[in-house]
This record gives structure tokens, C-alpha cells and sequence, in this order.
């Protein structure tokens, strides 16, 4: 193990809240607390071709979990009485398969090899996996996202943190899928309407009105990029995160997949890749852990309604950390992220799940992002209230996360460089 990877171990495990954030402060520099690196361990020699890391081949780290149709649940997250697929201790390393919906909804025919295959995808590359789910998982939920888990992280009790570190995301497949659908995105009524009128988008169209724009990756220059179809030469650099990360929901309520809430789910912040550490509230006893919704890239905002989906397979280690410990305070009662360079106080705009309905204001989420950003600065470094304020103001940038998950979200991002520590 490095210098820095001691460090890091040594102060996540050993150290209290404020001694751990000033440590953090000192390291920012050279890396955060989270992501750090693992060593691989092959489950199975990988395809040759174009890289497709089909369930079971390939590399994976710590305890490994398939994505099937006994292992995801299909447009609702996991509730109190949801058993989990596995249990796995805190501080585990876990490599997660995570399934895209897209590619497989009913709208596009429910039939990814069909689906794909339309596009030029060859079957071999097409992942097993999301053809066994669509051929034999009941979609049961209003959302469209397929979710894998809950995992049982042992000694995890309501009143805790569940700390999840963002090691590795590899891609499954080199090719995604960004949709827009009625009644959804940032401009409902207007788009997708107005895209069936119009014949040169009749290309793009699938069945009831409804838009998937097929990207596939390419090698552009030095990068690799997702190239966009028609005129223009569009492609954009690739950022790939998890869309849903959560801790279950005490409630026996069918939970929607679709918006996110005080315990994670779909909060889409394109932040949250690689290095990033996630906080999320226990709920429940064991936590019930789960991801899916990958991404290979999204725009702040999300406008169309997805991004470029796509499926990934995500080394994460969870940690349960229980009051008082290396934790943000504002952790414990709301979702908190960071990454190596930013600390990201999180604003819904109603995180209560299925209870009451659900609000969409920008307004709101952006008033609780800062409430939060204000309690993270007064608690954790110190700053005076008014001063934090004037600091919010004059150098953080409130970013909106999403406008398409019928809650909306806001997050701060509050650079760590900016504080120094004495």
C-alpha cells in the first residue's frame, strides 16, 4: 500500500468527524478520502473485440454481484420488506453489475437483442444479463429503472451513515442510449411533441411518440467520446457516475424509482463519479443498499429526460459510520457527497418518498441546498453563520442536479482548496 493509501486508511477508520475533515483539507491536494484504488481480481477471462464485460467475465474487486433477474428489482427501490440478495460486512469492497433500462423499456420493444440489434450491435454485444431481465423480470414499478440489490451491510442501524466510496466504473458495453419521453423532461407538452412533426426526426422516433437517440462510443482524437448521430460532428467526453445510489426506505409503500429522496435513489448528480464518497442516512437495519440508473455522461440539469444511459459495472466500499464518527453532522438526516476537490451539500425539493405526494420546485430544492451548505460550513469548519453566508454567495456554485425526476434537485459545490487549515 502507497503512502497515500495508509494515510487515507489510517484517518477514515481512526479519526473523529472535525479531525477528519481537516485531515481532508490537507489532503485535497493530492486526492480525497474516497477512491482509494484497489487491486484487480479477474472473475473470468473477458471477451476479445471490443471490450463487452458480459455478466461473470472480467475484472471485479471484493465480493462480486451479478445483475439478473433474481438479483434487481424493476421501476421501484427496495422498501422494509425487501430481503436483501447478499450481506456483506462494513468497510467491504463490493463490484456491483448495474443494467441500464434503456434498450430494454417497453417502448422500445422490450427485446435489447431486437433493440440493439436495429442499431448494428451484434449479439455478442449485447449484454446477457439485460436480455435475461427483459425476457423474465416483471417490471412492477412506475419508474423505468432496473436496480440492483439490497445488500445487507452488517451493523448498519437507523441513526447511522452508510459511507459509500466510488472506487472504479467500467463500462459493460461501448454504446448508450438518451431519451426523451411525453409528459417528461424539462420542456413536457412542448418535446418530444414537436419532434413527430417534423420528418427528418422520424428516425429517431419509437412507438408512442417517444424519442431514443442510439450513441455509440467512439475513439476521438485521444479520448474516448459519445458521437452523436446526423449533421453536425456532436460527440461529447465521456463522465461516467451511478445515477441511483440508496439506502432502503422504512416504509412498506411501493417506493417509485423515479425520484429521489432523503434516503439517495435518483439523484443524478454527474459529480458523483470516480473518487466521489456518498452519505446516505440509515433507514433500516442492514441499510439495503442498492444502485442502478448508470450513466456514461450527463449535462447538469438532465434536461431531455436521460442522459447517455448506459450500463456500468461500479466497485464501491460501504461503511457503516455511526454518530460522531468521520461523517459530515448534516449526514446524518440528509444525503451529503464529496469529492476530491468539492463538498457537495445536496437540496431535494421533497424528500419524503411516497408520503404526501410529490413537489417539483426549483425553489425549494435550492433553499434546502443551502440550509444545508450553511449547516456543513457553521458545523463542520466553524465559519460564523453570517459569514458562511457571505462566503455561499461569493465563491460556491449552486448547480441544479436534475429537473426530470419529478423531485427536483440543487447541490452546492463549495471548493475544499478555498479553506485552509490552521
Amino acid at each position: 500500500m502507497s503512502q497515500p493509501q495508509a494515510v487515507a486508511e489510517l484517518l477514515t477508520s481512526a479519526l473523529g468527524r472535525r479531525t477528519f475533515l481537516g485531515a481532508a483539507l490537507t489532503l485535497a491536494a493530492g486526492g480525497s478520502l474516497a477512491g482509494t484504488p484497489v487491486q484487480d481480481h479477474p472473475v473470468a477471462a473477458a471477451t476479445t473485440g471490443p471490450p463487452v464485460l458480459q455478466p461473470g467475465t472480467g475484472p471485479a474487486e471484493g465480493r462480486y454481484i451479478q445483475a439478473g433477474p433474481q438479483t434487481v428489482q424493476w421501476g421501484e427501490l427496495p422498501n422494509r420488506l425487501t430481503p436483501p440478495i447478499a450481506e456483506v460486512p462494513s468497510g467491504s469492497v463490493v463490484t456491483i453489475d448495474t443494467i441500464s433500462h434503456e434498450g430494454l423499456l417497453e417502448d422500445q420493444g422490450r427485446n435489447p437483442l431486437a433493440y440493439f440489434g436495429s442499431h448494428g450491435v451484434p449479439p455478442q454485444q449485447v449484454l446477457r444479463d439485460a436480455v435475461a431481465v427483459a425476457a423474465h423480470k416483471q417490471h412492477t414499478g412506475p419508474g423505468p429503472h432496473v436496480i440492483t440489490g439490497p445488500l445487507c451491510v452488517t451493523g448498519a442501524m437507523p441513526g447511522d451513515v452508510l459511507k459509500i466510496e466510488v472506487l472504479r466504473l467500467r463500462r459493460r458495453v461501448q454504446y448508450g442510449v438518451i431519451s426523451s419521453r411525453h409528459g417528461r423532461g424539462a420542456l413536457p407538452g412542448e418535446l418530444p411533441e414537436e419532434f413527430t412533426k417534423d420528418p427528418a426526426c422520424r428516425k429517431y422516433l419509437i412507438a408512442d411518440g417517444n424519442v431514443s437517440v442510439f450513441t455509440p462510443v467512439r475513439r476521438v482524437g485521444r479520448e474516448d467520446r459519445g458521437v452523436l448521430p446526423g449533421p453536425g460532428g456532436a460527440s461529447f467526453p465521456l463522465d461516467p457516475f451511478l445515477g441511483i445510489m440508496g439506502v432502503a426506505i422504512d416504509t412498506t409503500a411501493m417506493v417509485n424509482s423515479i425520484p429521489p429522496t432523503v434516503a439517495g435513489g435518483n439523484m443524478d448528480i454527474r459529480d458523483m463519479g470516480v473518487g466521489c464518497t456518498l452519505y446516505l442516512p440509515v433507514q433500516l437495519p442492514g441499510a439495503g443498499f442498492h444502485t442502478g440508473d448508470p450513466h456514461f455522461a450527463q449535462g447538469d440539469g438532465e434536461v431531455a429526460l436521460t442522459a447517455h444511459e448506459a450500463s456500468l459495472r461500479a466497485t464501491l466500499r460501504l461503511t457503516v459510520v455511526k454518530p460522531g464518527g468521520p461523517a459530515p453532522a448534516v449526514a446524518f438526516s440528509y444525503p451529503f457527497a464529496e469529492t476530491p476537490e468539492y463538498w457537495l451539500p445536496i437540496g431535494l425539493s421533497d424528500p419524503d418518498g411516497p408520503v404526501g405526494g410529490q413537489y417539483t420546485s426549483l425553489d425549494l430544492a435550492m433553499k434546502t441546498a443551502v440550509r444545508n451548505a450553511l449547516a456543513f460550513l457553521h458545523q463542520e469548519l466553524g465559519l460564523d453563520g453570517p459569514v458562511a453566508y457571505a462566503y455561499l454567495s461569493a465563491a460556491a456554485s449552486f448547480v441544479v442536479s436534475q429537473v426530470v425526476d419529478i423531485t427536483t434537485g440543487v447541490h452546492a459545490r463549495i471548493r475544499k482548496a478555498d479553506f485552509r487549515r490552521d
